[in-house]
């Protein structure tokens, strides 16, 4: 890089140092100065440049670039040539003065950058700082620190130069008034000092060595008496302090002879500072400086200050000391350095003070004391030699000091001892049992920061430095290795020791590899005169018992084992070879693990395998019974560590077993049995392995020594051989027969099985039972004791385990075998149901599974009862949260597996599709449980009984697997449980489940069939899914179930997924939905025959429940059924019995939901509606003159059904495609079966569902009918038609036999008005039925076609020919009803379509209308007065038609009909007004008329204003003027009492507005019923009540 491009990129770097971010200011300064690393010359002279043309630049940029110039020059000094340095010299010296006020930060870097350039160019800086620093004048603050430090950094450079400095300085102090200067000053003073002290100290290598200290005594003495005697007095502490500091170094400077002059001034003068500062580290290190100083010139003073400096030091060494504060630290370094200075000239006095306040109340005096002791032990050694068993002996105190603190103390004084040889006197061995003693405190479990106020340290912090303390001592102080060895090993054995054992095992590891090495022969313990140490059996026994807890006391086992590998020939000659290999194996073991991970039981057989590999090696019996009676005398060490000692009992089993002395085993066993702590679980368990593994090699011998234990008094409770069991209680009884029965189960587990086998009823179980049970007056009692119960169970296990794993057993005859079930089955049963608590139930189990692999077999009932029991046990226990330790979780992990253990040994023998089913019918239950832990548990083990079932498969021959569907229906349903891990073992269920049936078939067991394997795939998806894909994953289930399930299992696979509809689990409850469509979907075209089963499983299901779900899987799956089988499912449907219930109705309304399936179930139904009679006659009574009709019942089904099918909205296009077929058909229904009654046995139902509540529909066949033809209408779009028919009472007519032809009438009268496009169908289904066999059906069609010919609807859809012609053909009928009504329809072609006819026709209708009713006398008189009444308001309006002629004939008609009213008023008026050629007033005679009308006929109200109205729209206007008329003179003269009677609102809307005015008063709500009218008291006789009940009739046609 150029010089240009250097300078330049300096410019650019030195503008951007100005930017407001700090961080791109600490970058700028970064750059420039890696860029004055390669370039130093010219960044120096660009950061000079810059500072001279910026001179306005802020004084924190300045410093900034200062600081960055100071870098450079340090690390580039030398290369910098005279001129750039004389340059740089220049400007920091103007940066440093051009403030006279002080500006720290910038005149601070200024002042470095010069003392940096002085330790090369010190001359050129010295000039430049002498220029400023003139005699008589004070200089700059900055100057005269400039000159303190350069004399500091560059002493042989600077010294030369102090002469004549301080010549000039002195005079100046004088003239520093302020205590800024003033502490400058002593900075100055105290560098110069330091400085000149440096200098003298290495004058050899100075440039002048002719220099002397006392060329400087004067100045200094002058110097000092101006500190000393006046700034020291100042009330600045920041001054005193500097003058302190200063005084230090001036000490040795002084004078010999001034300093002993001023020593009794000076010491007391510092020492009473220490009283005015809180930081005093500075004050120390000066009186360290003078006490040296004084020391060095053999004060004689300084005897007689001592006691009080000691004093004042002691107390600064006992503040306490905070690690994370420099200034106390450094403090406590000089006053050690003080003691150190004073131990060398007065030791005898030192130790006098110090010793004694080892005795101290305080703990802070006694920690500094023993911290001052150990610093005079390794600091002042050659002053302390002599002291050392004074020192020693001092140490007797603090040793018995409980203060944690203290404790640290006196291990780090004994640390300091052991280097310098005080332990090598006697007591020294005291203080190494005090460290051993510290090592084993108890570790705290979670060490506290030491704090400075606190009272004690943590017992951790101790611990921990005494354990470093032994090792190094150990290790690194060669002088020790004789005082240790053999020594430490006196510790192995005592149980006090044990927490020390890994460091203990660590050092002596190292000492006797040490001493092996030296002298193979010296490293043989000598026990002789040494009674103190462990014996090679205490130490075997020890270290091979501590090491089955390995990872304790920081891993106790692996030092353990190393230093049995070292101590092998002090153990036994013959080890060497043989640890050297298994050792080393046992430690890689320990490495590959941690505490956590490793396996303690797989450990704990490795030692022992090490422990008989031992044994083996050594061979020599006396060697075996002493270690077995060594171990035996350790037991009482471990009562506090059970674990441990448990495994000492099973070492003492595999010494045993390698004796040879069968009297030794015995004596000992009997020891064993006799001093057992049998309140402890672990020691029971212990000491039942020990009996156990002696068993191996002498089964015998251990079960004779239990025989005998048990018949001895000592388990009788007297007074036994050591009286130990004399006050036992009946519980602590118990826990010995606890133990003697797992001695006889571990025996049984251990020793050769075909020893065992066949001493195993008549001996062990023998024995064990009769430990169990006791006995009061001879009957036997069982203990309630859980202890010994658990017991019992575990050791029947481990005894039918043996007698499994023998070669004979499982083909032996076991007679104890039931026997032994049941009292498992007991013990199973006693347990607590919804808890775990205890390993009873496991056990239990376990043995069980190994007592049904004996003969005899179980019996069916008691197998049944077992699997029962057990499944209770475990599947009901209430989930728990995980303790810690996580016991309870494996607890129950472990009987969980113990019950499926049990669950495939039972299954194993009966290895049939049968016995899988029974062993599910025992988890069905459970499968379907409310509670979720108990399903998933369920269905976990019915997986693992599937599996198991299907890895065991032998199939010879192709058979069937019968109960494929029902397990399938079992388990899909859950594959929507609520627990994900549910969903999974379901849907690995049905996934075996298809398999096994690949198997009956024939496949092989490693066969994979591509459908059974996307149930893999799915099971995946459902571990958390939303419910839609829930739900679309059950369905590509049920669809590879679909694939593989054989056709002979679809029909139990579906009635199993029915009765899942009820699970109360809705989720569930809705895949069976979802598996049961898609099944009828895929397979329903196989299921014909099924039908009627199907659909009553369905109806059933639907009583059962009320859940919206299941009311709609059914109605789907009717439906799918249906689209199939849509006649089955119909004739099934229609065998349900009457009345239908609502579910019944559910499925029928479920048929109506696709036209196409719908059309079809409507026409079955209206040919089962034709296929029998409506109706059977008979006599209730023998006397009864008419026959009863009593309905049947298949026409009355259909017609039910077709109510329910054609009541859903959804059913629309089917109707309207039958709808003239259903309407005749449903028209004739309800014409035969009026007065037609129910059977009996329906009538009884009838009246108990009478008072079902609002929503139950009648049965009566007539009701019946009628209902589903108002279903018809409304979903054939009439709903006009029913409301007109509900308007006019048209419904109820139909109903009655009396009201039946008007209420056919006016449904045809309804059907012509709103359904006309309808007719010409609906009349030609209608002409079919007119050759019917029954009268009643024939006036039914003949009177709806009759009335149809008084609509002009008939002409406009040309029915007109057709309607004549048919009715022309019912003259003759032999019913004379028929033949009445062809009458009326032909006097009602009269009457049609005035608009499209001739005048003339109309008139001659009209007149023979009259001529009728002037003709009509006799019998005939009240049938025709109905039809006067109807044509009354017609004929009055017709008074005002536009063609004469009709007039004319309305005239004479009127006159006619007036005689048949039977009012003489009326008639009269008739007569009078209407004569042949009179004129008409028609208001008048209007008035007049219903006047009379209404005074006579108030009932008839209703009826003449819905005839008026008709004619609101006549096409003529008179007619249409006088229709208002009419009504309001009938509303102005009738009564208020019967205004209800018209419907106001149907008034208004016809378009009556003008006269509203008149029509004021209660009127009728428009959904009441019309009233019947009643003839009035005035008439001269009684009118038949049918000609009242007759509604209007549209005759304004005419």
């Amino acid at each position: 890089m150029s010089e240009s491009h250097v300078q330049r990129l300096s410019t650019i770097l030195l503008d951007a140092i100005t930017d407001k971010d700090p961080l791109v200011q600490e970058q700028v300064c970064g750059a420039l100065c890696a860029l004055g690393e390669s370039r130093p010359e010219e960044v120096l002279l660009a950061c000079a440049e810059h500072l001279r043309q910026h001179e306005k630049l802020a004084h924190p940029y300045r410093t900034m670039i200062l600081r960055a110039v100071e870098t450079v020059v340090s690390s580039r000094i030398g290369e910098l040539d005279k001129d750039v340095a004389r340059t740089t010299i220049l400007l920091a010296s103007g940066e440093m003065t051009r403030a006279k006020e002080l500006v720290c930060d910038w005149q601070q870097a200024a002042s470095n950058v010069l003392v940096a350039l002085g330790k090369r160019f010190v001359g050129k800086v010295m000039e430049e700082m002498l220029s400023k620093f003139q005699p008589g004048l004070l200089p700059h603050y900055f100057v005269v620190q400039t000159l303190a430090n350069l004399s500091v950094s560059n002493a042989f450079g600077t010294v030369p130069f102090l002469t004549s400095i301080l010549s000039t300085m002195l005079p100046m102090l004088s003239l520093a008034k302020h205590d800024s200067m003033r502490v400058v000053f002593c900075f100055a003073l105290q560098r110069f000092s330091e400085s000149t002290l440096e200098y003298l100290a290495n004058l050899d290598q100075a440039p002048d060595p002719t220099v002397r200290k006392d060329a400087f005594a004067t100045d200094t003495l002058s110097a000092y008496d101006i500190l000393f005697h006046q700034w020291l007095q100042s009330r600045e502490a920041k001054l005193r302090l500097a003058v302190v500091e200063a005084l230090g170094p001036m000490s040795h400077l002084l004078p010999s002879e001034k300093l002993e002059e001023q020593l009794p001034k000076l010491l007391p003068g510092v020492l009473a500072l220490y009283k005015k500062h809180a930081e005093t580290a500075h004050m120390s290190k000066s009186l360290a400086q003078i006490l040296e100083a004084a020391v060095s010139v053999g004060s004689r003073t300084l005897e007689v200050q001592l006691d009080s400096v000691l004093a004042v030091l002691h107390a600064q060494v006992c503040v306490p000391v905070e690690s994370s504060s420099p200034l106390v630290m450094s403090n406590q370094k000089e006053v050690l350095r003080c003691f150190t200075v004073l131990a060398c000239c007065s030791p005898d006095r030192l130790l006098a003070f110090l010793l004694p306040k080892l005795d101290s109340s305080s703990e802070r005096t006694r920690v500094g004391t023993l911290q001052v002791l150990r610093h005079l032990i390794n600091a002042a050694a050659a002053q302390m030699e002599v002291k050392k068993p004074f020192i020693l002996s001092s140490m007797k105190l603090p040793l018995l000091d409980t203060n944690s603190k203290v404790k640290r103390a006196v291990v780090q004084v004994i640390s300091a001892m052991a280097h310098h040889g005080y332990l090598e006197q006697p007591g020294g061995e005291a203080m190494m049992e005090y460290v051993v003693q510290q090592c084993a405190l108890p570790p705290e479990s979670e060490p506290q920061k030491p704090c400075a106020d606190s009272e004690n340290l943590p017992a951790d912090g101790v611990r921990a430095i005494s354990i470093s303390t032994l090792y190094l001592v150990s290790t690194t102080v060669d002088r020790m290795s004789d005082v240790l060895w053999p020594y430490l090993l006196e510790f192995l054995v005592p149980v006090r020791f044990t927490r020390a054992l890994t460091p203990l095992c660590r050092s002596l590891v190292h000492l006797a590899q040490k001493r092996q090495e030296q002298d193979a022969d010296a490293f043989l313990i000598q026990y002789n005169g040494n009674a103190t140490l462990p014996s090679p059996y205490a130490i075997t026994t020890r270290l091979l018992v501590v090491s089955s807890k390995p990872y304790l006391g920081d891993g106790r086992g692996a030092a353990s084992l190393r230093l049995l590998s070292v101590l092998h020939r002090n153990i036994h000659p013959v080890l060497g070879q043989r640890w050297a290999t298994t050792i080393p194996l046992l430690l890689e073991h320990l490495d590959e693990y941690t505490e956590e991970t490793l396996p303690q039981k797989e450990w704990e057989e490795k030692l022992l395998m090490f422990l008989r590999d031992t044994l083996a090696a050594v061979a020599d019996n006396t060697w075996i019974c002493q270690l077995s009676l060594e171990m035996c005398r350790q037991l009482p060490n471990y009562n506090e560590t059970p674990q441990e000692k448990n495994f000492l009992y099973k070492c003492i089993g595999t010494t045993l077993g390698a004796a040879s002395h069968k009297e030794v085993v015995r004596k000992h066993l009997q020891e064993l049995l006799e001093t057992a702590r049998y309140q402890e679980e672990t020691e029971r368990e212990g000491l039942a392995c020990c009996f156990g593994i002696c068993a191996i090699s002498h089964l015998d011998d251990t079960l004779a020594q239990l025989e005998d234990f048990v018949k001895s008094d000592v388990f009788r409770k007297s007074t036994g051989i050591f009286n130990i069991f004399k006050d036992r209680s009946e519980n602590e009884a118990d826990k010995v027969r606890s133990a003697l029965v797992l001695c006889y189960g571990h025996v049984a587990a251990r020793a050769p099985r075909e020893l065992v086998q066949p001493r195993v009823e008549s001996d062990i179980f023998r024995n064990m039972f009769q430990c169990f049970s006791t006995k009061v007056l001879g009957i036997k009692v069982e203990t309630k004791d859980p202890t010994l119960r658990l017991s019992l169970v575990r050791s029947v296990c481990m005894a039918s385990q043996a007698v499994c794993g023998s070669a004979r057993g499982s083909a032996s005859h076991f007679s104890r075998k039931a026997e032994l079930v049941g009292q498992m089955m007991e013990f199973i049963k006693a347990e607590p149901p919804d808890s775990l608590r205890t390993p009873i139930r496991k056990k239990a189990m376990l043995a069980c599974t190994y007592l049904a692999s004996l003969e005899p077999a179980l019996e069916e009932q008691v197998q049944a009862e077992l699997v029962h029991s057990c499944l209770h046990s475990v599947l009901a226990v209430l989930p728990e949260p995980t303790v810690e330790d996580g016991r309870q979780e494996s607890l129950y992990l472990d009987t969980m597996q113990a019950l499926k253990d049990l669950l495939t040994s039972l299954l194993q023998r009966d290895m049939t599709s049968q016995g899988l089913q029974r062993m599910v019918e025992h988890l069905s239950p459970w499968i379907k449980s409310p509670r979720g832990h108990e399903r998933v548990r369920a269905l976990g083990l019915s997986a693992c009984l599937l599996q198991y079932f299907l890895e065991h498969l032998h199939v010879s021959a192709l058979v069937p697997f019968h109960n494929l569907g029902l397990l399938i229906g079992l388990f899909s349903p859950r594959c929507a449980d609520l627990w994900p891990a549910t969903r999974q073992e379901a849907v690995s269920c049905v996934y075996c489940l298809l398999y096994l049936q690949l198997g009956y078939e024939g496949f092989s067991r490693d066969y994979r069939d591509d459908v059974a394997e996307q149930l893999l795939a799915l099971k995946d998806g459902l571990v958390h899914p939303d419910p839609a894909a829930l739900f679309h994953s059950c369905h590509s289930i049920a669809q590879v179930i679909a694939k593989r399930l054989p056709p002979d299992q679809l029909i139990s696979l579906l009635l199993t997924l029915f009765e899942g509809l009820g699970d109360p689990d809705k989720d569930c409850s809705r895949a069976a939905t979802v598996m049961i469509n898609c099944l009828l979907k895929e397979r329903g075209h196989l299921l014909l025959e099924k039908v009627p089963e199907l659909v009553s499983v369905l109806r059933a299901k639907l009583q059962e429940t009320r859940e919206e779900h299941v009311l709609q899987a059914a109605q789907h799956s009717v439906y799918l059924l249906a689209s199939q089988h849509h006649a089955a499912v119909v004739s099934s449907l229609l065998g349900s019995p009457l009345p239908f219930d609502s579910h019944t109705g559910t499925l029928w309304r479920a048929l109506a939901v696709e036209p196409g399936l719908t059309a079809q179930v409507l026409g079955l139904l209206l040919e089962k509606l034709s296929r029998d009679v409506p109706f059977k006659e008979g006599r209730a009574f023998l006397l009864s003159t008419t026959p009863d009709r009593v309905a049947t019942l298949l026409p009355l089904a259909a017609t039910c059904a077709l109510y329910e099918v054609t009541s859903v909205p959804a059913s629309g296009p089917a109707v309207l495609e039958l709808y003239p077929q259903l309407f005749a058909a449903l028209l004739l229904r309800v014409s035969c079966t009026v007065g037609v009654q129910l059977p009996r046995n329906l009538q009884a139902k009838e009246r108990r569902s009478s008072g079902s509540g609002p929503g139950f529909r009648s049965l009566e066949p007539c009701s019946s009918a009628v209902d589903a033809l108002q279903a018809v209408l409304l979903r054939g779009g009439n709903e006009d038609v029913v409301q007109r028919m509900e308007l006019e009472g048209g419904w109820e007519l139909l109903r009655t036999s009396a009201g039946h032809e008007e209420g056919v009438a006016r449904l045809a009268s309804a059907m012509a008005k709103f359904a006309g496009p309808r007719l010409p169908l609906v009349t030609k289904a209608l002409f079919s039925t007119q050759s019917s066999v029954y009268d009643i059906q024939r006036v039914t069609s003949t009177a709806f076609l009759a009335e149809l010919l008084s609509s002009n609807v008939v002409r406009d859809l040309m029915l007109l020919e057709s309607l004549l012609d048919n009715l022309a053909a019912r003259q003759k009928d032999s019913c004379a009803s028929v033949r009445r009504l062809v009458l009326r329809g032909l006097a009602n072609v009269a009457t049609g379509s005035p608009d499209k006819e001739k005048m003339e026709f109309r008139a001659a209708s009209i007149r023979l209308f009259g001529h009728l009713n002037k003709a009509c006398r006799g019998d005939c008189e009240d049938v025709f007065l109905e039809q006067v009444v109807g044509g009354l308001a017609p004929l009055l309006l017709h008074l005002r038609d536009p063609q004469a002629p009709v007039t004319a004939a309305c005239r004479f008609a009127l006159r006619m009909c007036g005689p048949n009213l039977e009012c003489e008023e009326l008639a009269d008026v008739f007569q009078k007004h209407l004569q042949e050629g009179r004129s008409l007033h028609f208001g008048e005679f209007l008035n007049t008329t219903c006047k009379h009308l209404m005074h006579h006929f108030p009932d008839l109200l209703g009826r003449l204003v819905s005839t008026s109205l008709f004619y609101f729209k006549s096409s003529w206007e008179d007619v249409r003027a006088a229709a208002p008329m009419l009504t309001g003179f009938l509303v102005l003269h009738v009564e208020a009492e019967h205004r209800p009677q018209v419907d106001l609102e149907q008034l208004l809307a016809g378009g009556a507005a003008g006269s509203a005015s008149v029509l004021k008063g209660p009127w009728r709500h428009p959904q009441q019923r019309l009233p019947v009218p009643q003839r009035s008291s005035s008439c001269s006789r009684t009118r038949p009540p049918r000609c009242a009940q007759r509604l209007p009739r549209p005759w304004a046609a005419w």
